[in-house]
């Protein structure tokens, strides 16, 4: 995939669709549940991912996110903090300059393009994630998962797994799902 095309947008609004349908279906009682993510519990992943989607779109936007990444973003309502980020951070991609845009992030500046694709990931890995955890696997578009494994297999993906970032690869059951050979990829261990 060339990611400076704005073909990574479309993917981005694909992404943010299916994990919305996702976080739609999550209940209160989903949110106490241990996530994919080692040592995290469902809420602090969808904190975690609404927190990066809102300071994306900052970045882009050249303003300030409001917050640091694992403050509160979710509130009493975690659904409506998820539509209003996905809102701010669909409309920030759609910026003609935005795959123009030098990105700051936790780990140093990365160009618009490799920034796009590490927002694609984060969307829909931990769409995923939260799919398989709370049995919402109906939902997961495995046509993307697909593309998005192919692309991050064909690039220098060791250069991410650090503390913080990425784990290890882990082996994908026999058989496996596209989904789970994604998240096998990203360090989940544990991917039914």
């Amino acid at each position: 995939m060339n990611i400076t095309t704005p073909a990574i947008v479309d993917r981005i609004d694909f992404a943010l669709t299916m994990t919305g349908a996702i976080v739609a279906g999550i209940t209160e009682p989903d949110l106490a549940e241990p996530s994919l993510c080692a040592g995290w519990d469902l809420r602090t992943e969808l904190n975690h991912l609404v927190g990066g989607m809102r300071i994306f779109a900052a970045e882009l936007t050249h303003t300030d996110p409001g917050g640091a990444h694992h403050d509160d973003w979710l509130g009493a309502n975690p659904q409506a903090a998820f539509t209003t980020a996905a809102t701010l951070d669909r409309a920030a991609w759609h910026r003609p300059d935005a795959l123009d845009t030098t990105i700051r992030l936790g780990f140093g500046p990365v160009p618009g393009p490799l920034g796009a694709l590490i927002h694609l990931t984060e969307v829909l890995v931990h769409g995923i994630d939260l799919a398989v955890t709370t049995n919402q696997q109906h939902l997961i578009d495995e046509p993307a998962s697909a593309h998005l494994l192919t692309t991050v297999r064909a690039m220098d993906f060791d250069t991410f797994r650090r503390p913080g970032l990425f784990d290890p690869q882990h082996p994908a059951p026999a058989n496996a799902a596209v989904h789970q050979q994604l998240l096998a990829f990203m360090g989940r261990s544990h991917v039914d």
